[in-house]
């Protein structure tokens, strides 16, 4: 991705050093990094959990305590070659390229696009929607319209989900972004009320719909991206095998060996590159709607 030198977001708020306390309920989208550990029952109660009341899962699956502290070494990001400020540059300079897509979409739309804020942080944070700690990978608080990103995240997504590249580490931010713009347009606050009244599989699959709305609200960001000229040979590829990584499916048959389809909050490999490519290809938002028909 052709990123150095362009305009950076000032919407990022740097916590890094700064720890965090408990903090109250609300509801919280995530980059899953894995499925397993405690098993996948007790990973669905403790997303639930935390989407509801702000609980972190992380207690409940035994990986409360804080890492040790990362050096700048470690904090780089793999896909950006060069050091940790260098990786927050590449952060800010993505979060300026969705503010730009994204206020130009909506103001062609009749609306007022609100950039929500980046939140940097180590180890654990603080935001509306409780604690999280950096295994919880990045995720979008609609309490607070804030993304948190512990940087550590694009080495594990590198090493650990076998997803390298600077665009791999560009679509979960996008991604992310793209749940920002579910929350303006009223598709989180609604799906917050409906899950009340859902059971526990039906939720999944609601949820699995809204991450795939932003799959391809992030494909639509990389059109338009691609538009201004600054997607380079490549880009795309690891943007779609990012997506095939962190796929229901994949991260389960990878951490516990079997795949539980009722079990999915985020959609399959092949579903989530399938909204991917369609925001992207076709770059238009009204084809990027998951809630009416088959996905």
């Amino acid at each position: 991705m052709d990123w150095r030198g362009r305009r950076q977001s000032s919407n990022v708020e740097d916590r890094r050093g700064q720890g965090g306390d408990i903090g109250g309920g609300g509801g919280g989208f995530r980059i899953p990094i894995r499925a397993g550990g405690g098993g996948i029952g007790l990973i669905i109660v403790a997303l639930v959990l935390w989407f509801a009341f702000g609980i972190n899962p992380m207690v409940l699956l035994g990986g409360g305590e804080e890492p040790a502290q990362q050096t700048t070494a470690q904090r780089s990001g793999p896909g950006v070659q060069g050091t940790a400020d260098e990786t927050d540059d590449f952060v800010a300079t993505v979060l300026a390229d969705t503010e730009d897509v994204w206020s130009k979409r909506f103001q062609a739309a009749g609306a007022t696009y609100s950039d929500p804020t980046l939140v940097l942080f180590e180890n654990r944070v603080q935001s509306a929607c409780g604690i999280a700690g950096a295994a919880s990978g990045p995720f979008y608080c609609p309490g607070d319209r804030k993304l948190y990103i512990d940087l550590s995240f694009f080495r594990q997504l590198r090493e650990q989900l076998n997803s390298p590249g600077d665009f791999a580490q560009a679509y979960v931010v996008a991604h992310e972004v793209g749940h920002h713009v579910q929350n303006l347009t009223g598709v989180l606050p609604r799906f917050a009320e409906q899950r009340q009244r859902m059971s526990e599989s039906e939720a999944n699959a609601m949820s699995v719909r809204v991450e795939l709305q932003a799959d391809c609200y992030a494909g639509i960001w990389a059109h338009d991206t691609q538009a201004a000229g600054y997607i380079e040979d490549g880009d795309i590829d690891e943007a779609m095998n990012a997506a095939e990584q962190i796929g229901d499916d994949t991260l389960q048959e990878r951490s516990q060996g079997s795949v539980v389809p009722d079990s999915f909050t985020h959609g399959s490999s092949q579903q989530r590159q399938a909204w991917f490519r369609r925001g992207f290809e076709g770059g238009d938002i009204q084809a990027c709607d998951t809630f009416s028909g088959p996905i």
